[in-house]
Protein backbone atom coordinates (compact mmCIF):
# COMPACT_ATOMS: atom_id res chain seq x y z
CA UNK A 1 0.00 0.00 0.00
CA UNK A 2 2.87 1.85 1.21
CA UNK A 3 3.84 2.50 -2.49
CA UNK A 4 0.64 3.54 -4.12
CA UNK A 5 1.23 6.69 -5.80
CA UNK A 6 -1.25 9.86 -5.78
CA UNK A 7 -1.03 13.41 -7.12
CA UNK A 8 0.81 16.41 -5.52
CA UNK A 9 -3.12 17.91 -5.69
CA UNK A 10 -4.60 14.37 -3.59
CA UNK A 11 -2.03 14.54 -1.01
CA UNK A 12 -3.35 18.60 -0.02
CA UNK A 13 -6.71 17.26 0.38
CA UNK A 14 -5.57 14.72 2.38
CA UNK A 15 -3.45 16.63 4.31
CA UNK A 16 -6.40 19.21 5.03
CA UNK A 17 -8.93 16.43 5.88
CA UNK A 18 -6.85 15.02 8.31
CA UNK A 19 -6.82 18.57 10.17
CA UNK A 20 -10.40 18.03 10.40
CA UNK A 21 -11.19 21.05 8.00
CA UNK A 22 -14.76 20.32 6.55
CA UNK A 23 -15.80 23.06 3.91
CA UNK A 24 -13.59 24.12 0.69
CA UNK A 25 -14.29 27.25 -1.16
CA UNK A 26 -13.05 27.77 -4.83
CA UNK A 27 -13.42 28.47 -8.58
CA UNK A 28 -13.16 25.80 -10.37
CA UNK A 29 -9.52 26.23 -12.17
CA UNK A 30 -7.41 23.96 -14.27
CA UNK A 31 -4.20 24.56 -11.96
CA UNK A 32 -6.37 22.92 -8.99
CA UNK A 33 -8.08 19.76 -10.47
CA UNK A 34 -5.73 17.52 -8.81
CA UNK A 35 -6.49 19.35 -5.39
CA UNK A 36 -10.39 19.26 -6.52
CA UNK A 37 -9.97 15.51 -7.43
CA UNK A 38 -8.63 14.67 -3.74
CA UNK A 39 -11.18 16.79 -2.04
CA UNK A 40 -13.79 14.93 -4.41
CA UNK A 41 -12.32 11.36 -3.12
CA UNK A 42 -11.81 12.91 0.38
CA UNK A 43 -15.59 13.97 0.19
CA UNK A 44 -15.47 16.70 1.43
CA UNK A 45 -18.04 19.95 0.99
CA UNK A 46 -16.34 22.20 -2.20
CA UNK A 47 -18.38 25.04 -2.71
CA UNK A 48 -17.88 26.37 -6.84
CA UNK A 49 -18.18 30.63 -6.93
CA UNK A 50 -18.64 32.81 -9.84
CA UNK A 51 -15.41 34.71 -8.40
CA UNK A 52 -12.45 34.41 -6.21
CA UNK A 53 -12.94 36.90 -3.74
CA UNK A 54 -16.38 35.57 -3.24
CA UNK A 55 -14.99 32.14 -2.70
CA UNK A 56 -12.26 34.00 0.12
CA UNK A 57 -14.83 36.05 1.75
CA UNK A 58 -16.92 33.00 1.82
CA UNK A 59 -14.46 30.68 3.80
CA UNK A 60 -13.72 33.63 6.07
CA UNK A 61 -17.48 33.89 6.92
CA UNK A 62 -17.94 30.20 7.32
CA UNK A 63 -14.19 30.37 9.66
CA UNK A 64 -15.90 33.49 11.55
CA UNK A 65 -19.20 32.05 12.73
CA UNK A 66 -17.93 28.43 13.59
CA UNK A 67 -14.53 29.63 14.29
CA UNK A 68 -12.92 26.60 12.53
CA UNK A 69 -10.43 27.15 9.67
CA UNK A 70 -11.98 26.57 6.32
CA UNK A 71 -9.93 26.32 2.39
CA UNK A 72 -9.97 29.09 -0.43
CA UNK A 73 -8.55 27.17 -3.42
CA UNK A 74 -8.14 28.90 -6.56
CA UNK A 75 -5.64 29.29 -9.37
CA UNK A 76 -2.91 31.92 -10.05
CA UNK A 77 -5.02 34.45 -11.68
CA UNK A 78 -7.33 33.98 -9.42
CA UNK A 79 -4.82 34.79 -6.30
CA UNK A 80 -4.83 38.39 -7.46
CA UNK A 81 -9.32 38.02 -7.34
CA UNK A 82 -8.57 36.43 -3.77
CA UNK A 83 -6.18 39.48 -2.38
CA UNK A 84 -8.99 41.67 -1.07
CA UNK A 85 -10.42 38.66 0.95
CA UNK A 86 -6.93 37.67 2.15
CA UNK A 87 -6.54 41.19 3.65
CA UNK A 88 -10.23 41.30 5.08
CA UNK A 89 -9.66 37.60 6.68
CA UNK A 90 -6.17 39.23 7.89
CA UNK A 91 -7.59 42.37 9.83
CA UNK A 92 -10.13 40.10 11.82
CA UNK A 93 -7.88 37.62 12.68
CA UNK A 94 -9.66 34.44 10.77
CA UNK A 95 -7.58 31.32 10.27
CA UNK A 96 -8.33 30.97 6.69
CA UNK A 97 -5.93 28.74 4.74
CA UNK A 98 -5.72 30.11 1.14
CA UNK A 99 -4.34 27.83 -1.33
CA UNK A 100 -3.12 28.62 -4.95
CA UNK A 101 -2.26 26.79 -7.87
CA UNK A 102 0.78 28.70 -9.08
CA UNK A 103 3.12 28.41 -12.31
CA UNK A 104 5.92 25.47 -12.90
CA UNK A 105 8.66 25.20 -10.25
CA UNK A 106 11.21 23.77 -12.61
CA UNK A 107 11.10 26.90 -14.46
CA UNK A 108 10.54 29.88 -11.78
CA UNK A 109 11.42 32.91 -12.62
CA UNK A 110 11.23 32.42 -16.39
CA UNK A 111 7.77 33.78 -17.49
CA UNK A 112 5.78 30.33 -16.64
CA UNK A 113 2.56 30.27 -17.32
CA UNK A 114 0.65 32.61 -15.43
CA UNK A 115 3.33 33.35 -13.07
CA UNK A 116 3.15 35.80 -10.22
CA UNK A 117 4.86 36.05 -7.70
CA UNK A 118 2.09 35.32 -5.22
CA UNK A 119 3.93 34.57 -2.19
CA UNK A 120 5.85 37.90 -1.97
CA UNK A 121 2.38 39.95 -1.87
CA UNK A 122 0.40 37.23 0.18
CA UNK A 123 3.35 37.90 2.95
CA UNK A 124 2.21 41.06 4.25
CA UNK A 125 -1.33 39.75 4.84
CA UNK A 126 -0.68 36.44 6.51
CA UNK A 127 1.02 35.55 9.44
CA UNK A 128 2.66 32.68 7.29
CA UNK A 129 2.87 32.56 3.03
CA UNK A 130 5.16 29.74 1.65
CA UNK A 131 5.34 28.13 -1.57
CA UNK A 132 5.44 24.25 -1.28
CA UNK A 133 8.79 23.51 -3.22
CA UNK A 134 9.58 19.50 -2.44
CA UNK A 135 6.17 17.09 -3.40
CA UNK A 136 7.30 14.71 -0.29
CA UNK A 137 7.28 17.66 2.19
CA UNK A 138 3.10 18.45 1.40
CA UNK A 139 2.07 17.18 4.89
CA UNK A 140 4.69 19.03 6.57
CA UNK A 141 3.90 22.58 5.03
CA UNK A 142 0.26 21.68 5.48
CA UNK A 143 1.00 21.37 9.06
CA UNK A 144 3.06 24.36 9.71
CA UNK A 145 0.73 26.32 8.16
CA UNK A 146 -2.34 25.17 9.95
CA UNK A 147 -0.74 25.64 13.40
CA UNK A 148 0.44 29.21 12.31
CA UNK A 149 -3.16 29.81 11.26
CA UNK A 150 -4.58 28.42 14.67
CA UNK A 151 -1.99 29.04 17.08
CA UNK A 152 -1.08 32.57 19.32
CA UNK A 153 -2.55 35.36 17.21
CA UNK A 154 -5.02 33.35 14.83
CA UNK A 155 -5.24 34.75 11.29
CA UNK A 156 -4.61 33.71 7.82
CA UNK A 157 -1.80 31.63 5.97
CA UNK A 158 -1.40 31.44 2.25
CA UNK A 159 0.16 28.12 0.40
CA UNK A 160 1.72 28.38 -3.31
CA UNK A 161 1.30 24.95 -5.08
CA UNK A 162 3.37 24.66 -8.17
CA UNK A 163 1.93 23.17 -11.01
CA UNK A 164 3.84 20.51 -11.35
CA UNK A 165 3.95 19.71 -7.80
CA UNK A 166 0.62 19.97 -8.01
CA UNK A 167 -0.19 17.38 -10.78
CA UNK A 168 3.27 15.10 -9.99
CA UNK A 169 2.83 11.97 -8.38
CA UNK A 170 4.16 10.53 -4.83
CA UNK A 171 3.81 7.90 -2.74
CA UNK A 172 0.78 8.47 -0.70
CA UNK A 173 2.41 8.13 2.67
CA UNK A 174 5.18 10.88 1.82
CA UNK A 175 5.66 12.42 5.05
CA UNK A 176 4.67 10.29 7.51
CA UNK A 177 8.06 8.65 7.90
CA UNK A 178 9.34 11.20 10.22
CA UNK A 179 8.23 12.93 12.81
CA UNK A 180 5.11 14.14 13.53
CA UNK A 181 4.20 10.19 12.48
CA UNK A 182 0.53 11.68 12.88
CA UNK A 183 -1.02 14.76 11.28
CA UNK A 184 -3.77 14.34 12.56
CA UNK A 185 -4.91 18.39 14.80
CA UNK A 186 -3.57 18.87 17.89
CA UNK A 187 -4.88 21.08 20.65
CA UNK A 188 -4.29 24.72 20.48
CA UNK A 189 -1.63 26.09 22.48
CA UNK A 190 -2.31 28.33 25.77
CA UNK A 191 -0.35 31.01 27.65
CA UNK A 192 -0.63 30.95 31.21
CA UNK A 193 0.47 34.30 33.06
CA UNK A 194 3.56 34.86 35.28
CA UNK A 195 1.84 34.64 38.82
CA UNK A 196 3.22 37.59 39.86
CA UNK A 197 2.50 39.42 37.62
CA UNK A 198 -1.32 38.41 37.17
CA UNK A 199 -1.47 39.13 40.76
CA UNK A 200 -0.49 42.86 40.16
CA UNK A 201 -3.46 43.16 38.02
CA UNK A 202 -5.76 41.36 40.24
CA UNK A 203 -5.21 43.42 42.68
CA UNK A 204 -5.56 46.77 41.01
CA UNK A 205 -8.63 45.26 39.58
CA UNK A 206 -10.01 44.79 43.24
CA UNK A 207 -9.33 47.83 44.39
CA UNK A 208 -10.76 49.87 41.47
CA UNK A 209 -14.36 51.99 41.93
CA UNK A 210 -14.79 52.15 38.00
CA UNK A 211 -13.34 49.51 36.10
CA UNK A 212 -14.57 48.90 32.31
CA UNK A 213 -13.87 45.66 30.30
CA UNK A 214 -13.37 45.65 26.50
CA UNK A 215 -13.40 42.81 24.45
CA UNK A 216 -11.86 41.65 21.37
CA UNK A 217 -10.93 39.34 18.69
CA UNK A 218 -8.79 36.94 21.46
CA UNK A 219 -11.85 36.74 23.11
CA UNK A 220 -13.75 35.28 20.18
CA UNK A 221 -10.89 33.25 18.46
CA UNK A 222 -10.53 31.32 21.64
CA UNK A 223 -14.46 30.43 22.51
CA UNK A 224 -14.33 32.46 25.96
CA UNK A 225 -17.31 34.97 25.70
CA UNK A 226 -19.64 33.55 28.11
CA UNK A 227 -16.47 33.44 30.27
CA UNK A 228 -16.61 37.39 29.89
CA UNK A 229 -20.18 37.82 30.31
CA UNK A 230 -19.73 35.75 33.88
CA UNK A 231 -16.91 38.00 34.43
CA UNK A 232 -19.00 41.17 34.03
CA UNK A 233 -22.28 39.92 35.46
CA UNK A 234 -20.69 38.53 38.45
CA UNK A 235 -18.42 41.69 39.02
CA UNK A 236 -20.23 44.18 38.22
CA UNK A 237 -18.29 45.46 35.55
CA UNK A 238 -19.59 47.10 32.26
CA UNK A 239 -18.60 45.31 28.96
CA UNK A 240 -17.88 46.95 25.90
CA UNK A 241 -16.63 45.83 22.20
CA UNK A 242 -14.03 47.02 20.19
CA UNK A 243 -15.98 48.26 16.94
CA UNK A 244 -15.63 46.32 13.42
CA UNK A 245 -15.37 42.83 14.68
CA UNK A 246 -18.10 39.73 15.00
CA UNK A 247 -20.31 40.81 18.66
CA UNK A 248 -19.20 38.43 21.44
CA UNK A 249 -22.16 39.01 23.41
CA UNK A 250 -25.89 39.14 22.36
CA UNK A 251 -26.69 43.23 22.93
CA UNK A 252 -29.48 41.47 25.08
CA UNK A 253 -26.75 40.79 27.46
CA UNK A 254 -26.88 42.51 31.23
CA UNK A 255 -23.44 43.35 31.16
CA UNK A 256 -22.83 44.45 27.65
CA UNK A 257 -23.33 48.40 27.16
CA UNK A 258 -21.98 48.34 23.32
CA UNK A 259 -19.35 49.67 21.34
CA UNK A 260 -16.43 51.04 22.94
CA UNK A 261 -17.16 54.13 19.84
CA UNK A 262 -18.00 57.51 21.22
CA UNK A 263 -19.79 58.26 18.00
CA UNK A 264 -21.63 54.94 17.43
CA UNK A 265 -22.28 54.19 21.21
CA UNK A 266 -21.79 57.92 22.53
CA UNK A 267 -22.27 56.00 26.66
CA UNK A 268 -19.41 54.80 26.08
CA UNK A 269 -17.30 58.06 26.47
CA UNK A 270 -18.84 58.62 29.83
CA UNK A 271 -17.48 55.11 31.06
CA UNK A 272 -14.35 55.37 29.43
CA UNK A 273 -13.78 59.09 30.98
CA UNK A 274 -14.96 58.08 34.44
CA UNK A 275 -13.23 54.81 35.08
CA UNK A 276 -10.17 54.32 36.98
CA UNK A 277 -9.27 50.83 35.29
CA UNK A 278 -9.50 49.40 31.68
CA UNK A 279 -9.27 45.60 30.92
CA UNK A 280 -8.67 45.55 27.36
CA UNK A 281 -9.01 41.77 27.13
CA UNK A 282 -7.99 40.29 23.49
CA UNK A 283 -8.10 43.90 21.78
CA UNK A 284 -5.19 45.85 20.24
CA UNK A 285 -4.38 48.96 20.82
CA UNK A 286 -4.92 50.62 17.01
CA UNK A 287 -6.79 53.30 15.47
CA UNK A 288 -10.00 52.42 16.50
CA UNK A 289 -8.79 52.70 19.58
CA UNK A 290 -6.64 56.06 19.43
CA UNK A 291 -3.38 53.65 19.82
CA UNK A 292 -3.95 53.76 24.03
CA UNK A 293 -4.22 57.34 23.83
CA UNK A 294 -6.10 60.47 25.33
CA UNK A 295 -8.27 62.06 24.48
CA UNK A 296 -10.16 58.51 24.42
CA UNK A 297 -8.34 56.62 27.11
CA UNK A 298 -7.77 59.25 29.92
CA UNK A 299 -4.54 59.84 31.05
CA UNK A 300 -5.56 59.28 34.88
CA UNK A 301 -7.19 55.95 33.96
CA UNK A 302 -5.13 52.37 34.28
CA UNK A 303 -4.86 51.47 30.98
CA UNK A 304 -4.12 46.74 30.84
CA UNK A 305 -4.34 44.65 28.27
CA UNK A 306 -4.24 41.29 28.02
CA UNK A 307 -3.47 39.19 25.45
CA UNK A 308 -2.77 35.53 24.29
CA UNK A 309 0.51 35.79 21.95
CA UNK A 310 3.43 37.65 21.89
CA UNK A 311 2.40 39.07 18.56
CA UNK A 312 -0.93 41.28 20.13
CA UNK A 313 1.50 42.26 23.40
CA UNK A 314 4.09 44.15 20.95
CA UNK A 315 1.10 45.42 19.64
CA UNK A 316 -0.31 47.17 22.59
CA UNK A 317 3.41 48.30 23.65
CA UNK A 318 1.46 51.50 24.80
CA UNK A 319 -0.49 50.02 27.48
CA UNK A 320 0.33 51.12 31.09
CA UNK A 321 0.42 47.23 31.77
CA UNK A 322 1.07 44.22 29.40
CA UNK A 323 -0.31 40.88 30.54
CA UNK A 324 0.80 37.20 28.84
CA UNK A 325 -2.48 35.26 29.19
CA UNK A 326 -4.73 33.18 27.00
CA UNK A 327 -8.05 35.27 27.16
CA UNK A 328 -10.23 32.34 29.11
CA UNK A 329 -7.58 31.60 31.67
CA UNK A 330 -7.88 35.41 32.62
CA UNK A 331 -11.52 35.72 32.85
CA UNK A 332 -11.84 32.38 34.77
CA UNK A 333 -9.29 33.81 37.20
CA UNK A 334 -10.87 37.23 37.23
CA UNK A 335 -14.30 35.75 38.22
CA UNK A 336 -12.87 33.37 41.20
CA UNK A 337 -12.16 36.86 42.69
CA UNK A 338 -15.84 36.93 43.63
CA UNK A 339 -15.85 33.78 44.70
CA UNK A 340 -12.86 33.60 47.19
CA UNK A 341 -14.43 37.06 48.69
CA UNK A 342 -12.14 39.48 47.70
CA UNK A 343 -14.51 41.83 45.35
CA UNK A 344 -16.28 44.02 46.95
CA UNK A 345 -17.74 46.32 43.92
CA UNK A 346 -21.57 47.25 44.42
CA UNK A 347 -24.10 47.67 41.28
CA UNK A 348 -23.32 51.92 41.58
CA UNK A 349 -20.96 52.22 38.58
CA UNK A 350 -22.21 49.50 36.59
CA UNK A 351 -26.30 50.98 37.27
CA UNK A 352 -25.11 54.56 36.02
CA UNK A 353 -23.71 52.92 32.37
CA UNK A 354 -27.05 50.99 32.42
CA UNK A 355 -28.67 54.62 33.11
CA UNK A 356 -26.59 56.24 30.41
CA UNK A 357 -27.27 53.74 27.90
CA UNK A 358 -30.89 53.65 28.49
CA UNK A 359 -30.77 58.18 28.19
CA UNK A 360 -29.17 57.82 24.94
CA UNK A 361 -31.69 54.98 23.67
CA UNK A 362 -34.62 56.69 24.70
CA UNK A 363 -33.51 60.43 23.47
CA UNK A 364 -32.35 58.62 19.70
CA UNK A 365 -35.87 57.13 19.31
CA UNK A 366 -37.50 60.48 20.67
CA UNK A 367 -35.49 62.29 17.71
CA UNK A 368 -36.04 59.65 14.82
CA UNK A 369 -39.81 59.30 15.94
CA UNK A 370 -39.87 63.02 15.10
CA UNK A 371 -38.27 62.87 12.00
CA UNK A 372 -39.93 59.70 11.15
CA UNK A 373 -43.43 60.79 11.25
CA UNK A 374 -42.45 64.06 9.70
CA UNK A 375 -41.21 61.57 6.64
CA UNK A 376 -44.96 60.28 6.59
CA UNK A 377 -46.57 63.55 6.30
CA UNK A 378 -43.98 65.03 3.49
CA UNK A 379 -43.76 61.94 1.77
CA UNK A 380 -40.14 61.32 2.58
CA UNK A 381 -37.59 58.85 2.53
CA UNK A 382 -37.64 55.97 5.00
CA UNK A 383 -34.68 57.58 7.59
CA UNK A 384 -31.36 54.43 7.58
CA UNK A 385 -32.17 54.26 11.37
CA UNK A 386 -35.31 53.50 11.21
CA UNK A 387 -34.48 51.10 8.55
CA UNK A 388 -32.57 48.93 10.31
CA UNK A 389 -34.84 48.81 13.03
CA UNK A 390 -37.48 47.95 11.30
CA UNK A 391 -35.75 45.16 9.87
CA UNK A 392 -35.13 43.51 12.92
CA UNK A 393 -38.57 44.10 13.59
CA UNK A 394 -38.97 41.13 11.42
CA UNK A 395 -36.83 39.12 12.63
CA UNK A 396 -36.62 36.02 15.00
CA UNK A 397 -34.61 35.24 17.78
CA UNK A 398 -32.54 32.47 15.71
CA UNK A 399 -32.35 34.44 12.73
CA UNK A 400 -28.90 35.75 11.73
CA UNK A 401 -28.25 39.69 10.32
CA UNK A 402 -25.55 40.80 7.90
CA UNK A 403 -24.59 44.34 7.93
CA UNK A 404 -22.94 45.91 4.53
CA UNK A 405 -21.62 49.43 3.86
CA UNK A 406 -20.56 52.79 4.63
CA UNK A 407 -23.39 55.13 6.65
CA UNK A 408 -25.74 51.94 6.19
CA UNK A 409 -23.22 50.03 8.07
CA UNK A 410 -23.31 52.60 11.22
CA UNK A 411 -26.46 53.04 11.42
CA UNK A 412 -26.98 49.74 11.36
CA UNK A 413 -24.73 49.58 14.51
CA UNK A 414 -26.12 51.91 16.06
CA UNK A 415 -29.82 49.96 15.47
CA UNK A 416 -28.49 46.50 16.55
CA UNK A 417 -27.53 48.70 20.18
CA UNK A 418 -30.86 50.16 20.64
CA UNK A 419 -33.05 47.45 19.21
CA UNK A 420 -30.99 45.10 21.80
CA UNK A 421 -31.39 47.02 24.99
CA UNK A 422 -34.80 46.97 24.34
CA UNK A 423 -35.04 42.88 24.24
CA UNK A 424 -34.31 42.60 20.88
CA UNK A 425 -32.61 39.04 20.70
CA UNK A 426 -30.78 37.59 17.28
CA UNK A 427 -29.41 34.09 16.65
CA UNK A 428 -26.16 36.40 15.42
CA UNK A 429 -24.53 39.53 13.71
CA UNK A 430 -21.62 39.77 10.98
CA UNK A 431 -20.16 42.80 9.16
CA UNK A 432 -17.26 43.73 7.52
CA UNK A 433 -13.71 44.05 9.54
CA UNK A 434 -11.45 46.54 10.38
CA UNK A 435 -10.89 47.85 6.62
CA UNK A 436 -14.67 48.41 5.96
CA UNK A 437 -14.34 46.36 2.80
CA UNK A 438 -17.11 46.92 0.96
CA UNK A 439 -19.09 44.25 -0.98
CA UNK A 440 -18.57 41.49 2.00
CA UNK A 441 -22.36 41.10 2.57
CA UNK A 442 -23.61 38.99 0.38
CA UNK A 443 -20.89 36.07 0.67
CA UNK A 444 -21.15 36.28 4.46
CA UNK A 445 -24.99 36.21 4.47
CA UNK A 446 -24.31 32.73 2.75
CA UNK A 447 -21.97 31.83 5.12
CA UNK A 448 -24.23 32.30 7.71
CA UNK A 449 -27.13 30.28 5.78
CA UNK A 450 -24.46 27.52 5.30
CA UNK A 451 -24.08 26.97 8.96
CA UNK A 452 -27.19 27.56 10.23
CA UNK A 453 -29.63 26.40 7.46
CA UNK A 454 -33.17 26.72 9.56
CA UNK A 455 -32.48 30.40 10.24
CA UNK A 456 -33.62 33.31 8.02
CA UNK A 457 -30.53 35.12 7.25
CA UNK A 458 -31.12 38.96 6.55
CA UNK A 459 -28.34 41.45 4.97
CA UNK A 460 -28.66 45.07 4.90
CA UNK A 461 -26.55 46.39 2.25
CA UNK A 462 -26.22 49.81 1.02
CA UNK A 463 -26.48 50.25 -2.76
CA UNK A 464 -22.60 50.79 -3.54
CA UNK A 465 -21.84 47.53 -1.23
CA UNK A 466 -24.15 45.64 -3.19
CA UNK A 467 -22.71 46.71 -6.39
CA UNK A 468 -19.43 45.99 -4.95
CA UNK A 469 -20.08 42.21 -4.40
CA UNK A 470 -23.57 41.61 -5.29
CA UNK A 471 -22.76 39.01 -8.20
CA UNK A 472 -22.20 36.82 -5.73
CA UNK A 473 -25.61 36.03 -4.99
CA UNK A 474 -25.44 33.30 -8.05
CA UNK A 475 -23.84 31.12 -5.26
CA UNK A 476 -26.84 31.45 -3.18
CA UNK A 477 -28.99 30.21 -6.53
CA UNK A 478 -26.61 27.96 -7.02
CA UNK A 479 -26.27 26.25 -3.33
CA UNK A 480 -30.05 26.94 -2.75
CA UNK A 481 -28.98 28.60 0.31
CA UNK A 482 -31.98 31.48 0.33
CA UNK A 483 -31.13 34.96 1.92
CA UNK A 484 -33.20 38.23 2.26
CA UNK A 485 -31.02 40.76 0.67
CA UNK A 486 -32.88 44.22 1.46
CA UNK A 487 -31.08 47.34 -0.23
CA UNK A 488 -30.44 50.41 1.62
CA UNK A 489 -30.68 52.45 -1.75
CA UNK A 490 -29.84 56.00 -1.58
CA UNK A 491 -28.63 56.91 -5.04
CA UNK A 492 -25.08 56.68 -4.24
CA UNK A 493 -21.70 56.00 -2.36
CA UNK A 494 -23.51 58.13 0.47
CA UNK A 495 -20.78 57.67 2.99
CA UNK A 496 -18.51 59.55 0.68
CA UNK A 497 -20.55 62.23 -0.64
CA UNK A 498 -20.99 63.44 2.52
CA UNK A 499 -17.27 63.73 3.25
CA UNK A 500 -16.63 65.08 -0.07
CA UNK A 501 -20.08 68.50 1.25
CA UNK A 502 -17.89 68.81 3.85
CA UNK A 503 -14.70 69.10 2.56
CA UNK A 504 -14.57 70.63 -0.82
CA UNK A 505 -14.67 74.32 -0.91
CA UNK A 506 -17.97 74.39 -3.16
CA UNK A 507 -19.58 71.80 -0.83
CA UNK A 508 -21.07 69.82 -3.70
CA UNK A 509 -20.31 65.78 -4.05
CA UNK A 510 -18.34 64.56 -7.06
CA UNK A 511 -17.91 60.88 -8.68
CA UNK A 512 -20.32 59.16 -6.09
CA UNK A 513 -23.79 59.32 -7.75
CA UNK A 514 -25.66 55.87 -9.13
CA UNK A 515 -28.36 55.69 -11.80
CA UNK A 516 -31.71 54.64 -10.55
CA UNK A 517 -31.00 50.81 -10.05
CA UNK A 518 -33.72 48.29 -10.23
CA UNK A 519 -32.09 45.78 -7.32
CA UNK A 520 -34.89 43.67 -7.32
CA UNK A 521 -35.04 43.04 -10.69
CA UNK A 522 -31.95 41.41 -10.74
CA UNK A 523 -33.14 38.85 -8.13
CA UNK A 524 -36.35 38.48 -10.37
CA UNK A 525 -34.38 37.19 -12.80
CA UNK A 526 -32.25 35.22 -11.30
CA UNK A 527 -35.08 33.31 -10.20
CA UNK A 528 -35.68 34.92 -6.99
CA UNK A 529 -38.26 37.11 -5.27
CA UNK A 530 -38.07 41.00 -5.57
CA UNK A 531 -40.08 43.83 -4.40
CA UNK A 532 -39.49 48.09 -4.50
CA UNK A 533 -40.02 49.77 -1.15
CA UNK A 534 -40.72 53.35 -1.58
CA UNK A 535 -42.79 54.28 2.00
CA UNK A 536 -41.94 53.01 5.32
CA UNK A 537 -45.51 51.42 5.82
CA UNK A 538 -44.55 49.16 2.37
CA UNK A 539 -41.73 47.56 4.77
CA UNK A 540 -43.17 45.45 7.12
CA UNK A 541 -45.61 43.46 4.62
CA UNK A 542 -42.86 43.60 1.92
CA UNK A 543 -39.78 41.62 4.28
CA UNK A 544 -42.86 39.05 5.60
CA UNK A 545 -43.41 38.44 1.72
CA UNK A 546 -39.78 38.34 1.27
CA UNK A 547 -39.40 35.55 4.04
CA UNK A 548 -42.04 33.74 3.44
CA UNK A 549 -41.10 33.10 0.00
CA UNK A 550 -38.62 30.51 0.37
CA UNK A 551 -36.54 31.91 -2.61
CA UNK A 552 -33.54 34.23 -2.43
CA UNK A 553 -35.16 37.84 -2.13
CA UNK A 554 -34.35 41.16 -2.22
CA UNK A 555 -36.15 44.42 -0.65
CA UNK A 556 -35.01 47.26 -2.86
CA UNK A 557 -35.94 50.14 -0.37
CA UNK A 558 -35.84 53.98 -1.59
CA UNK A 559 -33.98 55.28 1.79
CA UNK A 560 -32.74 58.91 2.69
CA UNK A 561 -29.23 60.10 2.47
CA UNK A 562 -28.04 60.89 6.26
CA UNK A 563 -24.92 61.03 7.61
CA UNK A 564 -23.68 59.12 10.20
CA UNK A 565 -22.31 60.22 13.79
CA UNK A 566 -19.00 58.66 12.99
CA UNK A 567 -18.93 59.39 9.37
CA UNK A 568 -19.64 63.56 10.43
CA UNK A 569 -16.82 63.22 13.03
CA UNK A 570 -14.35 61.79 11.28
CA UNK A 571 -15.46 64.49 8.35
CA UNK A 572 -15.16 67.33 10.83
CA UNK A 573 -12.05 66.25 12.29
CA UNK A 574 -10.08 65.37 8.90
CA UNK A 575 -7.37 67.36 7.83
CA UNK A 576 -6.83 67.64 3.36
CA UNK A 577 -4.42 64.38 4.17
CA UNK A 578 -4.99 63.09 7.25
CA UNK A 579 -8.33 60.61 8.47
CA UNK A 580 -6.21 60.13 12.45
Amino acid sequence: MANKKIRGGSLIARAIRDKGIEKVFTLSGGFCNPALEGFMECQMEVINCPHEQIAGHLADGHTRITRKPSVCLVGPEGFANAVPSMMEAWGERSPVIFITGSSSLKRQGSGGFKEIDDVSIAAPLTKYSASITDGTRIREFVDKAYRIATNGYPGAVHLSVPVDIMFSSFAEDAGLEERPFSHQKKPIAKAWPDPNHITEILELSCNSKKPVLIGGHGIWWSGSEKKLEEAGNSLNIPIFNIPYHQKLLGEEAEAYMGLADIHQYPPSKFAIDESDLILMVGARLDNQMNFGNPPLFPKSTKLVCINGSHEEIELNRAADINLLCDTGVFLDTLSKLKKNNKWNLDRKWFDQNKTKKKEWVDKSLKDLSIETKEAEINGGKIHPLQLALDVQDAMGEKDWLVIDGGNTHFWSEIAINIAGANGKKLGGILHPGTFSMLGVGVPFAISAKNVHPKSNVVLISGDGAFLSGGLSIEAAFQEKKPIVVVIDNNGGLDCISQQQERLFESGKHFATDFRDIPFHKIFEGFGGHGELVTKREQLAPALKRAIESGKTACVNVKAKGVISPIVAAVSDKRDKASIE
